[in-house]
């Protein structure tokens, strides 16, 4: 190779690196960013009513009205598990449980020739609406150590629908009365002011107690 020809190949690559660097100047000048600041970082802020509300608990349906709004037909259907263990039938006897012909209002633990558990012997009483719409939501709950397998019938509403179906079943008691609540007057109080210049209760006599009624 000649000088004429080391000189030419010589200036191209000298042009390459010239021209290399002339992009790369051009690029950080044009592209050029700021250093990451490692101290600042994005916070996500919700919007003004985005939060969502805390859910409130559902105010539990009054047994009362549950039984009033009962259908015993769709009790008996449901009933229909428990026929592994019991007779619904009047006369009809024991199996694994007892007969629960009659059991709304029966005294707890006294179906005749039936052995049952010390648990249902100490609870005593009679089997009311309350303790009935108790133990059938958990027995293992309502009478520990009951040798009744049964897990319960967790929805209130199924289980006044058994509870009726078992009141037509030689009971037919009348159903709790479903109170009304008496509505709050707008703008008052509920107790009546004391009368001017007077106390609300009259004071008792000096030196004296008040006597329990």
């Amino acid at each position: 190779m000649d000088s004429f020809e080391f000189n030419k190949f010589a200036g191209a690559v000298l042009f390459s690196v010239l021209l290399i660097l002339a992009v790369g100047t051009l690029s950080e000048t044009l592209f050029s960013t700021e250093p990451a600041n490692p101290k600042s970082y994005a916070v996500a802020v919700p919007e003004e009513g985005g939060a969502a509300a805390p859910k409130k608990e559902e105010k539990a349906t009054p047994l009362p009205v549950l039984l009033a709004n009962a259908d015993p037909k769709k009790g008996e259907k449901a009933a229909k598990v428990c026929a592994a263990c019991h007779n619904f039938q009047e006369g009809a006897g024991a199996k694994i449980g007892p007969d629960l012909y009659h059991v709304v209002g029966r005294k707890v633990a006294s179906f005749p020739g039936f052995g049952y558990s010390d648990a249902l012997k100490k609870l005593g009483g009679d089997w009311t609406f309350e303790d009935l719409n108790h133990f059938l939501k958990s027995p293992k709950d309502y009478a520990p150590g009951t040798a009744m397998g049964f897990a319960g019938i967790k929805k209130d509403e199924k289980r006044a629908d058994v509870i009726a179906y078992l009141n037509t079943l030689g009971s037919n008691l009348p159903l709790p009365e479903v109170k009304q609540e008496a509505p709050a007057k707008e703008g008052g109080d509920a107790a009546a002011p004391a009368e001017e210049g007077g106390d609300a209760a009259a004071p008792a006599d000096a030196g004296g107690e008040t006597k329990a009624e």
